[in-house]
């Protein structure tokens, strides 16, 4: 998995052809790939977009490149990956089961 043309390519693309859905989430999101990159993502009235580096979010994900791959090949892991370290979450915990959704635009 490209997740550098994930963030930077792919899910821009799918969040802009569905802005008015994405605007609805209504939250900032930052996600950290250990060893691949950072992004803000920002499912507001003001998005949606998706920036490299770190930036304002109600929530923020941080998780190593193998584990990423493994949550996007089998999302209904991200429980166990939370209880067990691999998955980190900061901030409105919630939160990350719309960007989940986010995520999922793509396909």
């Amino acid at each position: 998995m490209d997740i550098k043309n994930l963030f930077e390519v792919e899910l821009p693309a799918a969040l802009a052809a569905k802005a008015k859905e994405v605007r609805e989430v209504n939250a900032t999101f930052q996600v950290n790939v250990t060893g691949v990159g950072e992004w803000n993502i920002d499912a507001t009235s003001s998005g949606p977009s998706v920036t490299p580096g770190q930036g304002k979010a109600a929530c923020t994900i941080t998780i190593a490149q193998a584990d990423f791959e493994k949550l996007m090949t089998d999302p209904s892991k991200a429980m166990t990956m939370f209880f067990t370290g691999k998955l980190k979450l900061a901030g409105n915990q919630m939160l990350a089961m719309k960007l989940t959704k986010l995520l999922d635009l793509k396909k």
